[in-house]
C-alpha cells in the first residue's frame, strides 16, 4: 500500500476535477446565469426536461460496463482483451439504439411531447449514443491513471460547447442581419434546439479526441466468453443504474405531468432545475471522487487494512462535503445571483438538495462493499427501493406541494439506500465505519446552519459576522478531530 493512500486518493480527485469540475463550474458559471437571463423559464424547462431523459438513455446504453470493465481488468494481465470486449459490445448496442431512433423518430417524439420537435429528439439520440460509446475509452483512461489526460478531453468538450452556444444564442441572433455567412447557418425558428446542437458537435470533438483511446481496441481480441462474464457482473449495475436514474432525474421528467396545468408547469420545471444548478458544488464534489474512488477501491480491495481504509475514505470524504454544504447555506444569498431574478423563488430548495447529494454521495462509498464481493444484485435491490420512495414521494406529493416535494423526495431517498446498504453490509462485508464521528460532525454543521437561519429570519445585523466565525469554527473542529490525522495517515480501526 502506498505511504499514504488517502492522500494520493484525494490527489486523484483534485487532478480528475479539472476534467470533472472544471467542464461542470464552466457551465454553471457561464451557462446557468446565461439561460436564466435570456430564456423564460419554459424554455430552461424544455431543457431541463430533456436532459432528464440523456441520464436514463446513458445508464441503458452503458448497462454498467464501466464498473464491469474496471472490474475485469483492474488485476488482469489481459486488459487489452477486458476492453476489446467491452467496447465492442457497447459500440454495438449504441449503433442500434441510434438506426432505432432514426426508424421510429416520429411516434417517439409524439410520445415524449415534442411532435413539433422531432429533430430535438434526433440530436438528443446522437448525443447519448456518443456519450455511451466514448464512456468506455474513457474508463481506460482512469484505468491507467492518466487523470491530465481525461481531464484536457473533457475542458475542450465543454469549451466548444458553451462556445457553440454563446454563438447561437447570443451573438448570432445580434449579427444575423448583417452577416451573410451568418444568415447561411442561423435559423432563429431553431430557439433552444441549438443547445442540442451544440452539444451534439462537441460530442463528436470529444469522439476524435478519443481516436487514440478507441483505436486502442486492436490491442487485444474479443473474448466471447469474457464478455458473457463482464455482462453478469454488470447486469445488475443496470438494474441499479435505472433505479438510480430514477432517483436522480425522474422528478424532472413527472412535474410537468403532476403539476396543475394552470401553473404552468414547465415553468415550473424551470425553476426547479435552475436552483438544482446551485447545488453544483456538492455534485461536482461528489462526481470528481466518484472518478477517482471506484478505481482506487478495486486497486486496494487486497491490502491488509483494506476495510479501515474505506472506513476512513468514508469519514474524509463527509467532512469535506459538510464544508461545502455550510458554505453555500450560508452565503446562499451571493450563490443565487448565479440564476435570474425569474428564477429565485424556488431557493429554499437548496439546503435540501446540497444535504441530498452529500448522502447520495455516502451511498457510493458504501457501495464499496457489494461491488467487491460481487453481489452487485444486492446494489441494485438498494437503488430500487430508493427508486419506489421517489415515485412514491413524488406522485402523492408534488401535487400539493409542487418541487419542494420533489427536493425532498431525493433526501429521504437516498438516507433510506444509506440505512439499508451499512445494515446489509454488516453481514456480507463488515467495514468499520466511525458513525460516532460522523454524526457528531453532521450535528455540528446543521446546527451552524440553523443557527444562521434564525439570525437570518430576524434580520439582526451581526449575521454577516457570524457567518465567518462559523466557517472558522467547522474548520478547527475538523482539523483538531481529523485532518491531521489524514496528514500522517496510518489506518486506524474505528469503534465498531
Amino acid at each position: 500500500m502506498a505511504a499514504n493512500p488517502i492522500k494520493q486518493l484525494f490527489g486523484q480527485t483534485a487532478v480528475y476535477g479539472m476534467g470533472v469540475v472544471l467542464p461542470r463550474f464552466l457551465n454553471f458559471i457561464v451557462l446557468t446565469p446565461f439561460y436564466t437571463r435570456v430564456l423564460p423559464p419554459e424554455e430552461y424547462g424544455v431543457i431541463t426536461e430533456l436532459y432528464a431523459y440523456v441520464v436514463f438513455l446513458l445508464v441503458v446504453l452503458t448497462y454498467g460496463m464501466e464498473t464491469g470493465f474496471f472490474r475485469f481488468a483492474s488485476n488482469s494481465k489481459e486488459k487489452e482483451k477486458v476492453y476489446t470486449s467491452v467496447l465492442t459490445s457497447v459500440f454495438t448496442s449504441s449503433l442500434i439504439f441510434a438506426i432505432l431512433v432514426i426508424l421510429f423518430l416520429k411516434p417517439i417524439s409524439t410520445g415524449m411531447d415534442y411532435e413539433q420537435y422531432p429533430k430535438y429528439i434526433l440530436w438528443l439520440a446522437m448525443i447519448v449514443a456518443l456519450d455511451a460509446f466514448t464512456a468506455i475509452p474513457f474508463a481506460r483512461i482512469r484505468l491507467y491513471n492518466k487523470p491530465l489526460k481525461y481531464s484536457l478531453i473533457r475542458i475542450v468538450e465543454v469549451v466548444v460547447n458553451v462556445g457553440l452556444i454563446l454563438f447561437f444564442l447570443s451573438y448570432a441572433p445580434k449579427h444575423v442581419e448583417h452577416s451573410p455567412w451568418i444568415a447561411k447557418i442561423y435559423n432563429d425558428q431553431l430557439g433552444v434546439g441549438y443547445v442540442l446542437v451544440a452539444n451534439l458537435v462537441a460530442s463528436f470533438v470529444k469522439l476524435l479526441l478519443l481516436s487514440g483511446e478507441i483505436f486502442a481496441v486492436f490491442k487485444g481480441s474479443l473474448d466471447m466468453q469474457l464478455l458473457k462474464k463482464v455482462l453478469k457482473y454488470s447486469y445488475p449495475l443496470l438494474i441499479a443504474g435505472l433505479a438510480g436514474a430514477v432517483n436522480e432525474a425522474l422528478d424532472r421528467v413527472l412535474l410537468k405531468h403532476l403539476l396543475d396545468p394552470n401553473e404552468n408547469p414547465m415553468a415550473q420545471l424551470g425553476i426547479y432545475g435552475a436552483n438544482f444548478k446551485i447545488a453544483v458544488l456538492m455534485s461536482l464534489y461528489v462526481q470528481m471522487f466518484r472518478y477517482a474512488a471506484e478505481p482506487f477501491f478495486f486497486a486496494n480491495s487486497n491490502e491488509k487494512n483494506a476495510k479501515e481504509l474505506y472506513a476512513d475514505v468514508m469519514k474524509f470524504f463527509l467532512i469535506a462535503g459538510l464544508l461545502i454544504f455550510l458554505v453555500v447555506t450560508l452565503y446562499i444569498d451571493y450563490f443565487k445571483l448565479f440564476i435570474g431574478p425569474d428564477f429565485r423563488e424556488g431557493i429554499g430548495i437548496v439546503p435540501v438538495i446540497l444535504m441530498a447529494v452529500l448522502i447520495m454521495g455516502a451511498f457510493f462509498n458504501l457501495s464499496a462493499w457489494y461491488k467487491l464481493t460481487n453481489k452487485t444484485l444486492i446494489g441494485a435491490r438498494l437503488v430500487i427501493i430508493g427508486a419506489l420512495i421517489t415515485i412514491v414521494i413524488n406522485v402523492l406529493f408534488v401535487p400539493r406541494f409542487g418541487y419542494y416535494a420533489s427536493a425532498w423526495g431525493h433526501l429521504i431517498c437516498y438516507s433510506v439506500m444509506v440505512i439499508l446498504s451499512y445494515l446489509w453490509s454488516r453481514k456480507h462485508y463488515r467495514i468499520p465505519y466511525d458513525f460516532k464521528r460522523i454524526l457528531f460532525y453532521f450535528a455540528i454543521i446543521v446546527a451552524f446552519f440553523y443557527i444562521d437561519h434564525i439570525l437570518s429570519v430576524k434580520e439582526l445585523s451581526f449575521v454577516n459576522y457570524v457567518k465567518p466565525i462559523m466557517v472558522i469554527a467547522a474548520c478547527f473542529i475538523f482539523y483538531k478531530g481529523e485532518i491531521g490525522t489524514f496528514m500522517k495517515y496510518k489506518p486506524v480501526k474505528a469503534n465498531k
